[in-house]
């Protein structure tokens, strides 16, 4: 075994992972929905229930919108990280947006929309109602009920109350709290001041009537996601989609999963943003991933994530009866994540941000950067002082396999001869170089050692670099304003000197400087290794670099900069370590007396 063959499958790798990521989307099959629960507590249908009211958590169609939701009044939100407003047609959390993140690199553009109003085209929102007990008739809050709010703009020192009272003694209430970052805390309450006791199923859910654009549908998870019995679930949009038409028996249609258990926490995820339901985790709940089409148009629907009580909330006359639960609006920040875990003892909350299968490697990594970019205030400094710490660490490894390819490169003449004089008996030409190689202390394998570890640590960095919201927009050095997307210069417009973008023909005609940079490097890391004895193996190794070059010009330029130092790094690494194991031995004179 030697490095050819590594480097052939590392090859491979890259070019599975470049169709994953730019065709993934197309081509590989789907996953089958998880399984559903059946319970007989109540149905969790979220149907409207019977009475004056109608529950409203699958009202109507998706993307519905009326004059009156337009003109309704709304409770203005003003908080340090959030900043928008809740219908209170509804008791509708509609309007919110990331005061600390922006649409694009320049801090004029407009801050990122995270939740929006029904009727646009990008209708994405969070609602809270009841449900009355299968056969009562007692009137609950459904869609078009107008609440009545305490007064004032919700904000962290100054919570609000939203109130409606059905006309026969019964008040419901949300009791609303803000936090500094982007957790929101609801009470969902019921005042019973009639002569009967009530029972309700309080619910809460997040609603999407548009599907966003999935980038890098394999190597990143977009869609439902949370946490159930310690689990954590996470379905695709096509996975709901697909499970929400063919629902098990018993269960309402469009529920492609639903379960119930103590707490737990889920919501619908994308790169870098988070909504999330979290509920009491001492109260039993049944939450759900459903997919409601559009009657008439199968096209077109909306994708649900929601919670209910598995009991209902009863409340004897005179007294009141409720629940607590927590939304989390905002960016999928770690330190923040695991603050809220902590605090409010949610499970796997961390795994919001998908570390991918390398999770015992990514995670490190991704709170390494953090780490030296809080410290060096730049991301790129801090995949360059990473990657010098690598090479640090996986140095003895590298100095013993460099050591083996000097040794190589030192026998090679022989290698050669012997394959020359043996051309056309294979089996006594390998007896012969595997002697050649015993006598000489050579091991090919050792070669292989250092490059190990770095291919799930190549993948694991890939991962971090793709999936970090610190790495958004992050700036490193004169023309990279942005190190979690590509090199903007292209050497195909003469770097800008053309008003035109090449890459609109096709994606391989973008190259940058810094990939430009990664290839010469690698070009020169493989000038210092042993070639190939095979001619045409040699020819193949030297386009090896041009490949890399192009298939890297479109990945994120921190992911680039980490090869760029990488590879520097390597070649004064081998360049110094194969000096000594390749230098002639000094010849001895004898001095004599």
């Amino acid at each position: 075994m030697d490095n050819r063959r590594l480097l052939y499958a590392i090859s491979i790798s890259l070019v599975i992972l470049v169709i994953f990521q730019v065709l993934g989307g197309y081509f590989l099959p789907k996953p089958p929905p998880k399984p559903i629960v059946a319970h007989s507590t109540v149905s969790h249908t979220m149907a409207p229930a019977s009475g004056a009211a109608s529950s409203g958590a699958t009202p109507g169609v998706p993307g519905e919108a009326t004059t009156a939701a337009a003109s309704a009044p709304r409770l203005k939100i003003d908080a340090p990280a959030i900043k928008g407003s809740m219908s209170l047609l509804g008791a509708r959390l509609d309007d919110l947006v990331l005061t600390n993140y922006h649409q694009t690199v320049s801090k004029k553009s407009p801050l990122v929309q995270l939740l929006s109003r029904p009727g646009g085209k990008k209708s994405y929102y969070v609602q809270f109602g009841w449900d009355a007990a299968p056969g009562s008739a007692l009137a609950v809050p459904g869609p078009q009920t107008l609440w009545t709010s305490s007064g004032g703009a919700l904000s962290p020192n100054h919570p609000v109350t939203l109130s409606w009272n059905n006309g026969a003694g019964v008040t419901f209430e949300l009791l609303m709290t803000v936090d500094t970052e982007y957790m929101v805390t609801v009470q969902q309450r019921v005042v019973n001041a009639g002569k009967t006791a009530v029972a309700v199923f309080p619910w809460s859910r997040i609603r999407r009537d548009y599907l966003p654009t999935v980038e890098g549908s394999f190597t990143l998870h977009k869609g439902p996601i949370g946490a159930f019995k310690g689990t954590l679930h996470e379905m695709s949009y096509d996975g709901v989609k697909s499970g929400g038409k063919h629902p098990l028996a018993g269960e309402a249609p469009g529920t492609a999963f639903q379960d119930t258990n103590l707490g737990g926490w889920a919501g619908i995820t994308g790169k870098y943003w988070l909504t999330a339901l979290i509920p009491s985790q001492g109260t039993e709940m049944t939450g759900a991933y459903r997919y409601l089409e559009r009657p008439g148009d199968p096209k077109q629907g909306a994708w649900q994530v929601d919670y209910m009580t598995a009991k209902a909330i009863d409340a004897a006359p005179g007294a009141t009866a409720g629940t607590t639960l927590h939304v989390f609006a905002g960016a999928k920040v770690l330190s923040i994540l695991n603050g809220y875990e902590a605090k409010y003892h949610i499970p796997l909350f961390e795994r919001a941000i998908d570390f991918g299968w390398f999770f015992f490697l990514t995670k490190p990594i991704f709170e390494a950067l953090d780490y030296l970019a809080s410290v060096f205030g730049n991301y790129g400094v801090a995949i360059i002082v990473f990657t010098v710490m690598l090479k640090l660490v996986l140095f003895p490894l590298v100095r013993t396999s460099y050591r083996s390819m000097g040794r190589m490169r030192a026998v090679a003449p022989k290698v050669a001869a012997i394959r020359e004089r043996l051309k056309d008996d294979t089996v006594q030409q390998q007896k012969e170089i595997m002697a050649l190689y015993k006598s000489e202390g050579v091991n090919p394998a050792a070669g292989c050692l250092p490059m190990l570890p770095q291919i799930p640590i190549f993948f694991s960095l890939y991962k971090v670099i793709f999936i970090s919201i610190g790495m958004r927009h992050a700036p490193f050095v004169l023309w990279i304003h942005d190190l979690a997307a590509e090199d903007p210069t292209n050497v195909f417009n003469l770097f800008g000197l053309i008003p035109y973008h090449p890459s609109r023909l096709s994606p391989f005609l973008h190259l940058g400087v810094l990939p430009i940079i990664m290839g010469l490097t690698m070009w020169g890391q493989q000038k210092l290794n042993p070639p190939p004895p095979d001619p045409t193996q040699a020819k193949m190794m030297q386009f090896m670099p041009v490949i890399f070059t192009f298939m890297l010009g479109r990945f994120a330029a921190g992911l680039v900069l980490y090869y760029c130092v990488n590879n520097s790094l390597t070649i004064l690494q081998q360049w110094f370590i194969m000096r000594g194991v390749t230098r002639p031995p000094r010849r001895q004179v004898d001095v004599k007396a």
